[in-house]
């Protein structure tokens, strides 16, 4: 069947601008080279200084795939060198070691996410040691208290494989799925059948994972409404807990595999606003709740009584249900979020191996906040986890008041609200739920940093 668009086609067309996911504000493209070891020292001091010191939300990155998926815009390693995979591993125990001693020792490993790349490069016993290695360096709640999760690689994992990962303590698995239409796989160099994804999923729910989730992306090359809906009848069959849609971002000459697709391939804006509203339609059709803007989750899964419960935070693996951790951020290209500070790690995996194995702690650039970045970033997580903005509250914490602070957008947000964008007073802003789909371009008008660079660094919100 066909779907009407959640937002009408006039309101995308003249809202829809490039705008960042905002997985922190300010976004890494604020993040600055003068930001280094010693700066990234002084936050976590800063950390340790406060009063209980926050537990910890812990991400390794684990760069290394075996073959190229040409949409990719992740820093990875196209590599089959298992020395190569062993250096990294060796380095990567001994920046952790290094950033550990620098932290509280009472402080508790509470959420831990391993990404890539493909973290499966890696077989389930080397996973199994980096674990036990952290359990070294962190103190690591028991098992009822934690959340772990790991990106697997369905084409290369067995349902043996799988079952080791949740008995290892993953209880949250993603698998990496975009489209299962055979021509638009082979259009992005990413083939894999059905069968395979069933057989791990089923082992994955045998082994007991708490959490399934699967990611797509529209706007790919081939890809139509109806080759869009085969696959999401297949989703909707295999049941995940969770869901992530994401809009596919052409941007070749940033990211140059990508220039290896057929452009001409691409669908056009009608096409991809009707993909979106099919895939909006089909899951929440089938029992989905629509989470924020390109997750969506089933009504029992712990990220729906989050955002039900006010709790729901998002940061750099998406949206959590761990707002209170502070990020430590392990590998290249790495960013961690604490003591008042963002800190990314140089992305160049020789580079990153080369400060780690000379003593130092490899952080490349960095940003630390301003009370005027804490300010923002409130009103932005605010809108991208709950579609609400307490002004009361908002300025009895930051000692502001709203209507005078940002009252050059009082014009915007009343022309949002009479588009049915959002509604807005002296006391709250709230997004309706068309107003939903398009939080990025509510979000942007909070961004201080957002200039005329936007169309080459970010993405369209759709």
């Amino acid at each position: 069947g066909t779907y009407p668009l959640p937002v009408p086609a006039p309101l995308i067309a003249c809202y829809d601008g490039n705008a960042p996911r905002y997985t922190s504000y300010p976004t890494a493209a604020e993040f600055r080279h003068g930001f280094d070891d010693d700066a990234f020292r002084s936050a976590i001091a800063a950390s340790n200084r406060r009063g209980a010191a926050r537990d910890l939300s812990v991400y390794i990155h684990l760069p290394f795939c075996r073959e190229a998926c040409w949409y990719c815009a992740c820093h990875r390693s196209i590599t089959r060198r298992a020395d190569r995979a062993d250096r990294y591993l060796e380095t990567l125990r001994e920046e952790i070691a290094a950033k550990a001693a620098l932290l509280e020792p009472r402080r508790t490993l509470r959420q831990l996410h391993l990404g890539g790349g493909t973290p499966t490069f890696y077989s389930p016993a080397a996973l199994r040691d980096l674990i036990a290695f952290l359990g070294t360096c962190f103190t690591l709640p028991p098992a009822e208290a934690r959340e772990w999760s790991i990106e697997i690689d369905p084409r290369t994992v067995t349902p043996e494989q799988a079952a080791e990962l949740v008995g290892m303590g993953f209880d949250r698995v993603s698998l990496g799925i975009q489209d299962f239409d055979p021509r638009v796989q082979r259009a992005i160099n990413r083939r894999q059948g059905v069968r395979d994804v069933r057989r791990v999923v089923a082992a994955l729910r045998a082994a007991g994972t708490q959490s399934l989730s699967f990611d797509l992306i529209y706007g790919l090359p081939h890809q139509t409404p109806a080759r869009f809906a085969r696959t999401l009848r297949v989703v909707r069959a295999l049941r995940p807990d969770r869901i992530s849609v994401y809009a596919y971002a052409h941007m070749p000459r940033r990211f140059r595999v990508q220039s290896l697709m057929p452009e001409e391939a691409l669908p056009d804006p009608a096409t991809r606003l009707t993909l979106m509203a099919t895939c909006h339609g089909m899951l929440t059709e089938a029992g989905y709740v629509h989470i924020g803007m390109d997750h969506f989750a089933l009504p029992d899964d712990a990220l729906v009584r989050a955002m039900v419960g006010g709790t729901m935070q998002r940061n750099f693996q998406g949206y959590s249900t761990h707002g209170d951790c502070e990020l430590l951020g392990f590998g290249a290209s790495a960013i961690s979020h604490i003591g008042g500070a963002l800190a990314q790690n140089a992305s160049d995996i020789a580079s990153w191996e080369r400060r780690i194995r000379g003593g130092g702690l490899a952080v490349a650039r960095g940003h630390r906040l301003t009370a005027e970045d804490h300010l923002r970033s409130d009103i932005i997580q605010a809108l991208m986890c709950h579609g609400y903005v307490d002004i009361a509250s908002l300025e009895e914490t930051h000692g502001i008041r709203f209507d005078t602070h940002f009252g050059h957008l009082r014009r915007v947000l009343e022309r949002m609200a009479d588009d049915g964008l959002l509604r807005f007073d002296r006391w709250s802003l709230s997004l309706t739920e068309r107003g939903c789909f398009l939080m990025r371009s509510v979000a942007v008008l909070f961004d201080a940093y957002r200039g005329a660079d936007s169309a080459e660094r970010f993405s369209r919100a759709i």
